[in-house]
């Protein structure tokens, strides 16, 4: 499995107001959708989320974001390793993505640019 890179996942508590800084700090735009009822945008290395509590409580618990080739070939890789794929593959305004939880209980998003 080819690791493409990782994102940071940072809850705020308004969206409008934390992107100005993530864009200058990063030099790139963000890019903004929804995924259920949590607003996410996208800015370099770090994916900002806002939304209701009960729904960013469950984002906390994923450590990161981790881009990746193929999410199948992910999920074939990491249950091989002994992960437990909790959901997914499913399909992303992007791509494709799955959350997996590693054998020391740590929690990660996997996503590819696949359709």
């Amino acid at each position: 499995m080819e690791i493409l890179g990782a994102s940071l996942r940072i809850c705020v508590d308004d969206l409008d107001t934390a992107i100005p800084f993530y864009e200058q700090l990063t030099g790139g735009r963000a890019l903004r959708f929804t995924r259920g009822g949590v607003e996410v945008a996208a800015v370099g290395s770090f994916l900002l989320m806002s939304g209701p509590e009960e729904e960013l409580e469950i984002l906390r618990k994923v450590a990161a974001t981790i881009a990746v080739k193929d999410v199948e070939e992910a999920r074939r890789l990491l249950t091989g390793l002994g992960a437990r794929v909790v959901a997914g593959p499913v399909p992303t305004p992007a791509g494709r993505n799955l959350l997996a939880v590693h054998p020391d209980g740590s929690v990660f998003e996997y996503v590819d640019q696949r359709g």
